[in-house]
């Protein structure tokens, strides 16, 4: 038998071997918020724990540009957005089914500076001052961080004061980043991101924002391992993981 004909009943076999896995052995792979990834990490060893065999795969993001890719036909299981509106989107294009959907937590949005800062900000409208000319938000036709951002300063009235200041993010885990590195002189972040550098940054105040912060969880339909999707969702909801989630800042909704 030619090297050719061998290697390719190798590759039929190996097929026919990944049919015949069961589902719950098949990767769960989860599209979240990227303000979720430090307690979906923590969370991943637990889940696989308690359903051996299973296994999470975490694609981490903007809720804008997963729910773009799961709208190209991204093999994704599971959707977690850090607002109810992404959501909204998902099921208003059928991706996901409103009896499906549930709130899982809720967050913060906070004004953070660099840890050297010499001054804080009090409120809004002292990021209008001389000393800020650089202030980190989501890009808010994606990241929801930043369009709770753009609505508290379009309610106080200074958006159209502070959006020369702006320097876009493409998720709410890089406007951190750009303020630990001292880039700009503060931006716009998640509460619990901003737990996660109290060497790096400092917080100065919470942003008052019109609507809660909501995260929406929901199985993607027609996802590639439907049973893996419903067991992980279930699993967000029980003690071990609600622990986690509040352990990293995040609040019961």
């Amino acid at each position: 038998m030619s090297l050719r004909i061998l290697f390719a009943w190798c590759l039929a076999g190996l097929a026919l071997a990944g049919l015949a896995l069961p589902a719950h052995a098949r990767p769960v792979t989860v599209s979240a918020a990227a303000s979720l990834g430090p307690a979906l990490r923590e969370m991943s060893p637990l889940f696989e724990q308690q359903h051996p065999g299973a296994a999470l795969r975490l694609n981490m993001g903007a809720s804008g540009a997963l729910l773009a890719q799961a709208a190209q036909g991204a093999p994704v299981d599971v959707l977690l957005t850090a607002d109810p509106q992404t959501m909204d989107l998902a099921q208003a294009r059928r991706l996901v089914q409103a009896s499906q959907r549930r709130t899982l937590c809720t967050n913060a949005l906070v004004v953070i500076v660099p840890a050297s800062a010499r001054n804080l900000p009090a409120n809004l409208a002292d990021l209008a001052r001389p000393g800020y000319t650089r202030v980190a938000i989501g890009l808010p036709a994606s990241v929801p961080a930043g369009r709770y951002a753009r609505g508290a300063l379009e309610s106080a009235g200074l958006w159209p004061t502070l959006e020369p200041k702006m320097v876009g993010a493409h998720h709410v885990r890089q406007a951190l980043d750009y303020v630990a590195r001292a880039e700009v002189e503060a931006g716009f972040v998640y509460a619990t991101d901003a737990a996660t550098m109290p060497d790096r940054v400092r917080v100065a105040f919470v942003v008052p924002t019109k609507e809660p912060i909501l995260y929406a969880v929901a199985p993607i339909v027609g996802a590639p391992n439907p049973t893996g999707a419903a067991r992980f969702i279930e699993f967000l909801f029980t003690p071990a993981a609600q622990a986690v989630l509040a352990r990293h800042g995040f609040g019961r909704p």
